[in-house]
């Protein structure tokens, strides 16, 4: 099935190349100034339990692209998505229009916490204490938000 961009689409996109070529602008600005010792990793609480290198955050933005693109190429294939929910000729269309917008707002939240974790760990700073939590209600959330409109389109 071939979707038209609508303009939601265009602005979720538009928003995770914001984000990432935002990204890439501040750490190529930032580099002198970044530590030669960065976190890592954090813990669920935000605080930081693994340092390494300053070279050690091109992985993390690495990864960030690579999940972009990733996801990117999926959007395209909606025949190998998942539905959840027996696809019909009157229920397609919809189904797969909702299933895309779960697809791009999941890969909007992705893009922003990768992203975010690169400037955290260019700034050697714990994440805030909310941080955790609040990404894990938008992921849910958003998951669970477009799996009842799923659920209700099948219909």
């Amino acid at each position: 099935m071939d979707f038209r961009e609508t303009r939601t689409d265009k602005i979720l996109e538009y928003l995770c190349r914001i984000i990432l070529a935002g990204t890439l602008v501040f750490l190529i600005a930032y580099w002198s100034r970044i530590p030669d010792q960065i976190p890592t990793h954090y813990n669920a609480a935000g605080e930081i339990d693994s340092w390494g290198g300053k070279g050690m955050i091109w992985f993390i933005v690495i990864m960030s692209w690579v999940m972009y693109l990733g996801i990117t190429f999926v959007e395209k294939y909606p025949e190998i998505w998942n539905t959840g929910v027996k696809i019909t000729k009157k229920n397609a269309e919809k189904v797969y229009r909702l299933l895309k917008y779960l697809i791009c707002t999941s890969k909007l939240i992705m893009v922003a916490v990768f992203c975010s974790l690169a400037v955290f760990s260019a700034l050697a700073s714990p994440l805030p204490a909310w941080w955790t939590a609040v990404y894990f209600t938008l992921l849910i959330g958003n998951a669970v938000f477009w799996l009842v409109r799923i659920i209700i389109a099948r219909k």
